[in-house]
């Protein structure tokens, strides 16, 4: 990879990590895990970064590669658990308030108008600024803040 190709690279992932980084969340059970799936999808991103032609495909690519990544660990540590008749000495940490939450919070988007609900999930799970916003949904920056500014209340409103 030319030295070109390689700051374009750099720069991708210094703009585009903190998005990419809650993509990972949403996909691991932890912290840790997550910035370990991120680290393998960006390796393999970068391996295959001159192949990638068009721009706007990258955060797919990312996406899936942390999908696929994710779904490759996931059968390797199934192997690794086995049932047992003995509980375990301490309590298993429990997730269901942490999905609960992810539960309502899809519902209340759902209940939304398609526009608002695509500007509350570029802005606030994409971390998109309203200028990019904008341009992504070819309306003005005012209308972005006008439509954020409602759609947060609406929220409030349902919950």
């Amino acid at each position: 990879m030319n030295a070109t190709r390689n700051e374009e690279f750099r720069a991708y992932v210094a703009e585009r990590r903190p998005a990419l980084l809650r993509t990972a969340m949403r996909l691991a059970a932890d912290r840790a895990e997550a910035e370990d799936l991120l680290q393998a999808a960006l390796a393999k991103t970068y391996l295959a970064w001159d192949r990638i032609e068009d721009p706007a495909a990258v955060d797919g690519y990312v996406r899936r590669a942390m999908v696929n990544t994710q779904i490759s660990w996931w059968r390797r540590r199934k192997l690794e658990v086995y049932p047992t008749d003995r509980l375990p000495d301490r309590p298993v940490e429990d997730h269901t308030d942490r999905s609960e939450m992810h539960d309502a919070l899809g519902r209340a988007l759902d209940r939304l108008p398609e526009r608002q609900r695509l500007a509350v999930m570029l802005r606030y799970y994409e971390d998109m600024s309203e200028r990019e916003i904008a341009e992504v949904l070819g309306v003005s920056v005012g209308t972005v803040k006008s439509t954020v500014s409602r759609a947060m209340a609406r929220l409030r409103e349902l919950y």
